[in-house]
């Protein structure tokens, strides 16, 4: 079965025979199933993209007329599941258009930070040939009012890394006037601008590219009130500095880029100390394309971004993986560095800025290496105007993380950590939760092989469970099984089923998640801790400050202190107001077996202090 969302909404069987299906709402109920990826989407979602604010009072049976015809139009290949809140269409093997265009465009992307221009170029060409106009064409108004925007954003960036790696090849010529259309259609996107005024220059045409500037220029103060930013400007200065033209060697993936490579000294090549990729990225789609859509913002606000959540929960996954996505844009330097020690005690900011100042060809003195205010002063002058990609993981407050900030707007820091940060605002910080089941089958799946676990269904739902919605969790059973092919997954499943043996089991190798729980453990002060490991005996359910303190034997404030506090170390979450409007807490399965291995003094030692 083919799907196409990429134009007007269509399914197709194998041989090419187009399902009839009538009217937008049947269409809309389609395209919101096969967008959710798998993933359940709910009756309030549905009714909203179907009927916006003002829903029949008979949504639901219409919602549920809809499933009906499209089970019956799609055939039993295609499964449509009652699932509450709503519904999850299952099309194993299916083929879909909006897939595939991801697929492309990310090999593209990664082509073009490899500087394989010409693979870009085919890749990428060949993600934007699956359009057929515009999205979702058929479906209701809300959907496209919803929906489309962030396909139409994706087509876009596809369109301009395209162009970035034709003109990175010499096919300025060819480009030029089909970015001389784009810029009258997008006004006040820069970096088509930018790539305007390159192909122009390129093409013998400098006083046409200052044109473009002048008027990129003036739509932007009449249309934003704001200035131009780092694309189009660093382009300018490339126009007037004569510094656009082709170089025998391969140029950098963009002619804002190129302005600001002369920022890496001749002879020096820019600093890449990225780990290598946490093996297959699965899930987290939406918060990587948040995160790279942030890095990559050209508007001269300083780009700090933070990934919040538990401990083994993927935040050093995703960073790397938004980093390595994103390492084309920042031609000066892409750095990482842990901010703790392997027993996850806090590295000094003095011993992690000698550390990045010798990543950047800076290695500062002996007399100057434990003088934190010469090492800031040391750091900031060499990153000054550097277009830099700087990924800090593993921070454990704002006083550690001050000194290592760039000064200027044109790096781009991503931080990761248990706690949120002052200096880092609310819009730019990703909280990442425990994935669900279906998320967490695929990332055993992509581990394990698919066929191993659906032998024993049964046995690979009780590993999803005991894993408790963590990826370092699922990470080290998919590393278990795969090690031991023989192995049925029932064997692992029994042995993960007792609980008090449990955190043991779920280690490889040097990889732990009892130890990278217990170093969150670590951080949380006695009535914390006694908090943590008074309640280990509660049954799961979200729980009120009120019960807490009448379990513990304290005053009410008092508990909610701990609590909330233990929200912020990672170790609790919130789980929404009671009806008295009160918060809700609630612990992750494992922390809550970790807690009940500390209730004493001598059970967890250090970890008390």
């Amino acid at each position: 079965m083919d799907f196409r969302l990429l134009g007007p909404i269509e399914a197709k069987r194998g041989g090419g025979a187009t399902i009839p299906l009538s009217g937008s709402k049947v269409h809309t109920v389609l395209a919101a199933l096969l967008l959710s990826e798998g993933r359940v989407v709910s009756d309030a979602r549905l009714s909203a993209l179907l009927w916006g604010w003002d829903p029949p009072a008979t949504a639901s049976a219409q919602i549920y007329t809809y499933m009906s015809r499209l089970r019956k139009h799609l055939g039993e290949e295609i499964e449509i599941v009652r699932r509450q809140p709503g519904y999850v269409l299952r099309a194993p093997g299916a083929w879909i258009d909006l897939t595939e265009f991801t697929r492309l465009d990310r090999l593209g992307r990664e082509a073009l930070a490899d500087r394989r221009f010409e693979e870009a170029g085919t890749l990428l060409r060949d993600a934007l040939d699956l359009w057929r106009g515009t999205a979702l064409a058929n479906a209701t108004e809300q959907m496209i009012e919803a929906e489309l925007p962030p396909l139409e954003e994706a087509r876009m960036i596809a369109l301009e890394s395209r162009i970035e790696a034709d003109l990175a090849v010499g096919r300025h010529e060819q480009v030029t006037a089909e970015l001389t259309g784009l810029v009258a259609e997008h006004p006040v996107r820069e970096r088509l601008r930018a790539q305007l005024m390159t192909a122009l220059y390129r093409c013998g045409r400098q006083a046409d590219a200052l044109h473009t500037y002048y008027e990129g220029r003036a739509v932007l103060a009449d249309q934003l009130g704001v200035d131009p930013g780092e694309a189009l400007g660093s382009t300018y200065q490339a126009v007037l500095g004569g510094g656009l033209g082709l170089a025998s060697a391969a140029p950098p993936a963009s002619a804002a880029e190129a302005a600001a490579a002369a920022a890496v000294p001749a002879g020096r090549a820019a600093p890449s100390t990225l780990p290598a990729p946490y093996g297959e990225f699965t899930g987290r789609g939406a918060e990587l394309a948040s995160l790279c859509e942030r890095l990559t913002r050209e508007d001269g606000r300083p780009r700090r971004l933070l990934i919040t959540g538990m401990a083994g929960v993927g935040k050093t996954a995703l960073a790397v993986r938004a980093a390595q996505d994103c390492a084309a844009r920042f031609p000066d330097g892409q750095l990482y560095v842990e901010l703790c020690h392997p027993d996850g005690a806090p590295k000094e900011p003095a011993e992690v800025l000698v550390r990045l100042l010798r990543a950047l060809g800076e290695p500062p003195a002996a007399a100057a290496a434990q003088d934190l205010e010469e090492l800031v002063r040391l750091y900031r002058t060499r990153t000054s105007g550097a277009r830099l990609l700087l990924v800090l993981d593993g921070a454990v407050g704002d006083r550690q993380v001050a000194p290592l900030l760039p000064g200027g707007p044109e790096a781009a820091v991503l931080i990761t950590g248990q706690a949120r940060l002052a200096r880092v605002a609310g819009a730019d910080t990703t909280a990442l939760t425990p994935v669900d089941d279906d998320e967490a089958m695929e990332l055993l799946a992509s581990l394990v092989g698919r066929d191993r676990l659906e032998a024993d269904p049964d046995a690979a739902d009780d590993l999803v469970a005991y894993c408790a919605g963590l990826p370092l969790a699922l990470a080290v059973t998919g590393a278990r099984l795969a090690a031991r092919p023989h192995w049925p997954v029932a064997r692992l499943a029994a042995r993960l089923a007792d609980p008090e043996g449990r955190l043991a089991e779920l280690a490889y190798g040097d990889v732990s998640v009892r130890e990278a729980l217990v170093h969150c453990v670590r951080r949380v002060g006695g009535p914390e801790l006694a908090t943590l490991t008074g309640l280990a005996d509660w049954d799961g359910e979200p729980f009120s400050a009120q019960y807490a303190a009448l379990v513990l034997g304290t005053a009410e404030e008092e508990a909610e202190s701990a609590l909330d506090a233990l929200v912020d170390g990672a170790l609790m979450e919130l789980s929404g107001l009671d009806a008295q409007g009160r918060p809700l807490y609630r612990c992750n399965d494992l922390v809550r077996l970790l807690a009940a291995s500390l209730t004493t003094r001598d059970a967890f030692p250090s970890a008390v202090r």
